[in-house]
């Protein structure tokens, strides 16, 4: 290549393109992307999923989807949502140009595909600006034998019904499986490019991981045990971004489409690099589908034991309630005595859990919490006629409320009268509901235990005893402190297994994801009479009943 330096060329088309020529595109590209993501706004870009891939992340995927190629294979190259062409510049790094027989992009948005599709116009690069969602798969002997994505992460709300529809059918079409309407873009991309690629070839997707997880994502793994052969998966630590702009935990799944042998095994990794990950371990295929949370995986053993008793079959457990405006309905005890508002329309209701200092609210001589931070939640069913008659003061506070539209806000809207609540009663226990890790003991979720008749929004889940737990607790009023202290001393893991892991390390876990935690200990401290022994069958990954 006339330069000592360097070891390897590339020969695309009739030029002769050496690693240094390479990298020099790569930083023009760079250079594009930051000034076309400037010329966006945030929102935008948040709207549209359009968050670029890092270089390094790039070549590191290129890389390894090689090592499932044979050598000798030549590549036939696909990017569903390609962006400036990230994947396509690793894919010049990673592979000899020899070996790149052929090259597709599509790219929904001009603003990026027709500057990119003039950065790339002297190399063998396809760059179609339409929407790869719509476009008519290729026959059998044009398909792909390496695709590459990391489709646009857009959440369900923000897709036009009648878009929903044609993709939940061209998804069907490909495939056979069903997306949930909730599911976000990234989910048909997957399933309907399976059309585009050809058989034995290896895909590689750069998706959010909380599709492990939710509800929805029952469809994706389906399809990844059942239609193609999974070989990797790899989880990005929380606290790792790989999009700086997107508070998105971040995975990459590599399969090739045929069907699994039956004693597949799926490499999980986890942490690091997918090249070198911090963790990894081999699940068998068969376990996977009685995993319901594929996020165990590769830190934790394949299951626990399936029979022991679970946290929802001796607690009902709910969010707490929705008010539809905090700041109207939520008030402290200042301002209701500043404004002369009747006590009696209010009842206590507990702050947000970080001005719980404690684990334990304890109560005054009125039933009320004894904080320094007590509030009070609106929460009456007078008629409007006797508030204006009886209450002027009241009345004139929702009059306020009126002129600002809260009256008209959804929640509200729904409610009769609009200033009422759900019925949330008080509760001894109850767990909050978003965490990222106590920084005294490092759980991302605390019990706290509530003396007091104060109620609790939607921050917190609350956990009321089912007859079997109700009746213990009538014979022993001290089994609630027992029971929240055996809670607290979980391991974080047991409830970390059970719930979900946003960007940044944000942990959430939803009532019944609560439900799912193991706790046999429980039993324990019950009279043998009502311990609960219709133990659960195995909990399955039944695909059609999410």
């Amino acid at each position: 290549c006339g330069n000592i330096e360097l070891t390897t060329c590339h020969t695309l088309g009739s030029e002769r393109m050496t690693i240094a020529g390479i990298e020099r595109l790569e930083a023009s590209r760079l250079n594009l992307q930051d000034k076309l993501d400037a010329e966006k706004t945030q929102l935008e870009r948040n709207r549209l999923g359009q968050f670029a891939t890092p270089s390094t992340l790039s070549l590191d995927i290129l890389t390894y989807a090689k090592s499932f190629l044979g050598d000798e294979e030549d590549v036939r190259f696909l990017d569903p949502a390609i962006g400036t062409g990230s994947f396509y510049s690793a894919l010049l790094k990673a592979f000899p140009s020899t070996a790149i027989r052929k090259a597709v992009g599509y790219e929904i948005d001009p603003h990026y595909g027709l500057p990119a599709r003039d950065l790339w116009k002297d190399h063998p690069l396809q760059l179609r600006i339409a929407d790869f969602t719509k476009a008519a798969p290729p026959s059998e002997s044009d398909k792909f034998n390496l695709l590459v994505c990391n489709p646009p992460y857009v959440r369900h709300h923000h897709i036009q019904s009648s878009h929903k529809t044609q993709l939940k059918k061209a998804a069907g079409d490909a495939t056979g499986v069903e997306i949930s309407g909730l599911a976000g873009l990234y989910c048909y991309f997957l399933a309907i490019s399976h059309n585009w690629l050809r058989q034995d070839g290896v895909a590689a997707w750069l998706i959010p991981s909380e599709f492990m997880d939710v509800n929805y994502g029952a469809a994706i793994k389906r399809y990844l045990l059942s239609d193609v052969t999974l070989l990797h998966v790899h989880r990005f630590a929380p606290s790792d971004l790989q999009f700086g702009d997107a508070l998105v935990s971040s995975s990459i799944i590599l399969f090739r489409k045929a069907k699994p042998k039956a004693d597949h095994s799926v490499r999980f990794s986890f942490g690091g690099s997918l090249l070198v990950p911090e963790n990894e371990r081999d699940v068998s295929a068969d376990s996977l589908w009685q995993e319901k949370k594929w996020t165990r995986h590769p830190m934790n053993s394949v299951s626990c034991d399936l029979n022991e008793p679970i946290l929802s079959d001796y607690f009902h457990i709910k969010r707490g309630l929705a008010t539809g405006d905090n700041k109207f309905f939520i008030l402290s005890a200042e301002e209701i005595d500043r404004r002369g508002l009747p006590r009696d329309a209010f009842q206590p209701i507990l702050p947000s859990p970080r001005y719980l200092q404690e684990d334990e609210v304890l109560v005054d001589k009125t039933g009320n919490p004894k904080l320094e931070h007590r509030l009070f939640l609106l929460n009456c069913r007078w008629e409007e006629e006797r508030i204006k008659m009886d209450s002027p003061s009241l009345w004139k506070y929702l009059e306020e409320g009126k002129s600002k539209g809260v009256h008209e806000r959804y929640i509200c809207s729904h409610r009769s009268p609009w200033y009422s609540q759900e019925n949330r009663p008080p509760v001894r226990i109850l767990c909050t509901y978003l965490g990222r890790g106590d920084k005294r003991n490092g759980r991302p979720f605390r019990f706290i235990f509530n003396a007091s008749k104060a109620t609790a929004a939607n921050v917190y889940l609350m956990l009321y005893p089912r007859e079997n737990m109700l009746c213990a607790m009538r014979e022993d009023p001290t089994l609630g402190r027992q029971v929240w202290r055996l809670l607290n001393d979980l391991r974080p893991s047991a409830l970390l297994n059970e719930g979900r892991v946003y960007g940044g390390g944000l942990h959430k876990l939803e009532p019944k994801e609560l439900g799912n935690v193991p706790i046999g200990k429980i039993s324990a401290l019950l009279p043998s009479s009502l311990v609960v022994r219709r133990y659960r069958q195995a909990r399955l990954l039944d695909m059609d009943s999410q």
